[in-house]
């Protein structure tokens, strides 16, 4: 069985340094989409229209511990409720674990009340808020504090950010 991942592990590392690891164009060569004016959208934007970080982000960053300690509980917790489940149980319990996890995170920055009332922009696209705020954030020297905060809240932002940032650097 080690046998059959082998080959598959060199053909990767192979392709990667003959087309190089994937790029992403500065934040100057993208284009932000708009977010949405308000909070009404799926996703609470990190950052307000002025420019400064969301209520919710800051205390998220203050909470940063309880949030961990949230995400370790809720993936115990999801693993440990779908270890009887053969082949996709192990799935299963991530995913349960995650939205575990990003109750309890929710739960101590003060809810989704506080999380929606401290914006004023929002997203329906985890890609879109992504873009925005690589394109106009990035430099911010607080910047994967932000980032690591709004993972707390939105844990399948985590796998979307870079993929949407390659996706928005092709041809640029």
């Amino acid at each position: 069985m080690k046998m059959i991942h082998v080959p598959v592990v060199v053909a990767g590392a192979l392709m990667l340094t003959a087309w190089g690891a994937p790029q992403i164009a500065a934040p100057t060569a993208l284009t932000a989409p708009a977010p949405i004016e308000g909070s009404a959208g799926k996703y609470a934007s990190p950052f307000t229209s002025d420019g400064v970080t969301a209520g919710w982000v800051t205390k998220s960053m203050q909470v940063k511990a309880a949030g961990q300690i949230g995400s370790m509980a809720g993936n115990y917790a999801g693993q440990k409720a779908m270890e009887q489940v053969p082949f996709v149980g192990g799935f299963l319990g991530k995913k349960a674990g995650a939205a575990m996890g990003r109750g309890i995170a929710l739960k101590a920055i003060g809810g989704e009340e506080f999380l929606r009332s401290s914006t004023d922009l929002s997203f329906n696209s985890l890609n879109d808020m992504a873009l925005y705020m690589y394109v106009n954030y990035s430099s911010n020297p607080e910047y994967q504090k932000i980032l690591d905060a709004t993972y707390a809240i939105y844990p399948e932002f985590q796998t979307a950010y870079l993929p949407a940032l390659q996706t928005a650097s092709v041809g640029k």
